[in-house]
């Protein structure tokens, strides 16, 4: 019988063993115990890291188990992805994207020529850009929806970059020379970021921060609008609003023309009611006005907003070419380059002191166009349900910048008004983008000299027009609603780039983007829990008021990963929280401290300092007379707990799978104690 007795035992110990469980007393239920994961291969533990960092969304799939020749047709259809696509290619997806290109380029051409002035380049800089890059884009692109091309903001930050370094006026060569080497890096940066899978640096730029930018270029893009609008010839090259606005006040007796200003503002006028008109015309004729969506409502003219500006340059050179308003002093284009893209390879820096300027122009145009394009690509496609692969987009991006670099391009990126413009119109495919760069290459080929008598004033005001758009207020409200901090993002941007200059209010928002990140790394969260009442379930007090403290037992969780930046921080918070706690027990004079747990579910991960952290945290209890629990630590951190020994240090029955074991075995020793 003993001998039975004594197997019974053991077998009772194995199966306790095999089951990582531990029985305290006949009278508590079942705790398990915290696993402890299998010793991984270091090599095998690195490569799985590294894969996880870089190749998250597992890019080699579709290439495992098959042929060479299959592989090879795989390989090219994720570099040229037209060639899948373009396999279930037909009329009724061309019709749609026929018309959709169209649309598009009508826009487009009287855009390019005002985005390449605000660049500080001439006219033809900008139809050439809206020519090559989208051609390359629609072979290697993974978004149907994108329209390529010059953009406003893009075309700001290069000129005034480039203007910083050589006069647009009186070194005109050099100057676009310049400015095709910042494109040709521009590139190279974004096939770089693409080629080695480093998109997310993009998102240390946060979504405030580029509200908040974009806000502030739009202000910016508008007033140097004002030159042309007012026909102020003598103008400042600062882009600040005070050094504006005393440009624009201080010529207003002997700068300003009439005749400019009655053509601006009214066309001004009538592209603004444009791009809001299909509301109107929704309101007037749609029955089904009060059901949703809205954007089947305004989708129905989208063709109002997307002709104007072509229908405004049309009428006003017309009106000019009539009247001869130019001997009155009203600024005209006067000539447009005539002919398709010539090469332009020779004219970059590859050597001499503009290298590294053009280098360092380069990187920031094309982080910024890079930025914005993948953000509106990322927009369509989700409103449409399918995947825009963001590395891939880089390269696409890079490789159209480079080539483009060579053929008399500066950089192009997606354009957000374009784009909308060109999902309204129903495209299907990249192939708008190939209408609207034949459309392109027709105007450069024939009708550029059309546009000789096209009014300054009437670009500004398209440009003012599409940068109304780009201040988005719905945003900055809800920025402010939901977090402060991001809100002091937004606006330090915005401010920044208003009344000092564009890349003042990029330094501002990226710096301000890494000051939010290193705070909530080094300041991490850390809460008070309590048992809601009538559950097993331990939640931060303050949240959850109606949580109580368990007797003789302080709960504390940690909300963050432990590294050396936050886990001293961390050590002495937790010290506070148990001090704070003493002194309130002490007034109330309610039963010491003997147990400090603290909840490890959002610990992610613990580096060394880590670990020394817990060990001083330890210590320090020991001196109090207080024992350290860990809850839940998860599979990364109890690794390290045991590779340390610091598990062997507070002992492994001082270790739980959750809150409620915890509190459940310390508990009954409070009330003995």
């Amino acid at each position: 019988m003993s001998g039975a007795r004594v197997n019974a035992e053991l077998g009772a110990n194995d199966m306790d063993i095999t089951n990582s469980s531990r029985h305290h007393s006949e009278n508590l239920p079942y705790v398990h115990k915290v696993g402890v994961p299998p010793k991984q291969n270091l090599v095998k533990e690195f490569t799985s890291a590294l894969k996880e960092t870089f190749f998250s969304d597992d890019p080699f799939k579709p290439f495992k188990d098959q042929t060479k020749s299959k592989k090879v047709v795989l390989g090219l259809q994720a570099l040229f992805p037209i060639l899948n696509w373009g396999r279930d290619y037909n009329l009724s997806k061309f019709r749609g994207d026929l018309i959709a290109g169209l649309t598009i380029a009508s826009l487009c051409i009287p855009q390019d020529i005002g985005y390449a002035k605000l660049a500080n380049l001439d006219a033809q800089f900008g139809l050439y850009s809206s020519f090559v890059p989208p051609l390359i884009y629609a072979f290697m692109g993974s978004s149907r929806d994108i329209a390529i091309g010059p953009v406003a903001v893009v075309s700001l930050l290069l000129g005034t970059l480039l203007q910083n370094e050589i006069d647009p006026v009186h070194n005109k060569l050099e100057y676009q020379r310049l400015a095709f080497t910042a494109t040709f890096f521009a590139g190279i940066t974004q096939v770089t970021l693409g080629v080695f899978r480093l998109g997310f640096l993009i998102d240390f730029l946060s979504h405030a921060a580029i509200v908040g930018f974009m806000a502030g270029a739009a202000i910016t893009i508008a007033l140097q609008q004002l030159k042309g609008l007012l026909g102020i010839r003598k103008f400042t090259k600062k882009t600040d609003i005070v050094s504006v606005m005393h440009s624009v006040f201080g010529s207003i007796h002997h700068g300003w023309n009439w005749q400019t200003i009655v053509i601006g503002v009214s066309f001004l006028v009538f592209l603004l009611l444009a791009k809001y008109i299909n509301r109107f015309l929704a309101f007037s004729f749609d029955l089904d006005l009060l059901l949703p969506p809205q954007g089947k409502r305004n989708k129905k003219y989208f063709w109002v907003p997307a002709i104007a500006p072509l229908i405004s340059v049309i009428i006003s050179t017309f009106f000019v070419y009539i009247t001869h308003a130019e001997r009155h002093n009203v600024q005209i284009v006067n000539h447009i380059k005539q002919g398709i893209n010539p090469s332009s390879l020779d004219k970059i820096y590859f050597s001499g002191e503009y290298l590294a300027k053009g280098f360092r122009i380069g990187v920031v145009a094309g982080m910024i166009a890079l930025t914005e394009a993948v953000a509106i690509g990322r927009t369509f496609a989700a409103m449409k349900d399918y995947q825009v692969d963001g590395n891939k987009e880089m390269v696409a991006l890079g490789t159209m910048n480079v080539v483009g670099s060579m053929t008399s391009c500066y950089v192009a990126t997606g354009s957000f008004s374009r784009s909308a413009v060109n999902f309204m119109a129903g495209c299907n495919t990249a192939v708008s983008n190939i209408v609207m760069s034949i459309v392109v290459l027709l105007t450069l080929l024939v009708l550029t000299p059309l546009f000789k008598y096209t009014p300054n004033a009437i670009l500004a005001s398209i440009i003012i027009s599409a940068v109304v758009g780009l201040i988005d207020i719905d945003a900055v409200i809800l920025i402010w609603k939901i977090d402060k901090f991001d809100f002091i993002a937004c606006m330090g941007a915005f401010f920044g780039v208003v009344f000092v200059s564009v890349e003042i209010g990029l330094l501002v928002a990226v710096s301000i983007s890494f000051a939010k990140i290193l705070l909530q790394v080094t300041r991490p969260r850390t809460a008070i829990l309590g048992n809601i009442p009538r559950t097993t379930v331990y939640r931060n007090t303050l949240q959850y008021p109606e949580a109580m403290k368990v007797p003789g037992v302080l709960i504390v969780r940690v909300d963050s990963a432990i590294y050396f930046s936050n886990s001293n921080y961390i050590k002495e918070r937790i010290l506070r929280w148990l001090a704070d706690e003493e002194e309130q027990l002490k007034e109330h004079k309610e039963p010491e401290i003997q147990y400090l747990i603290v909840e490890m579910s959002p610990v992610t991960d613990m580096d060394t300092s880590g670990i020394h952290a817990l060990e001083e945290l330890y210590r320090s209890l020991q001196k109090r007379d207080i024992q350290l629990v860990l809850a839940n630590p998860g599979q990364v951190v109890i690794d390290k707990l045991h590779a340390s020994h610091f598990a062997n240090l507070i002992g492994e029955d001082k270790i739980f799978l959750t809150v409620a074991d915890a509190v459940l075995t310390c508990a009954p020793k409070v009330e003995q104690a």
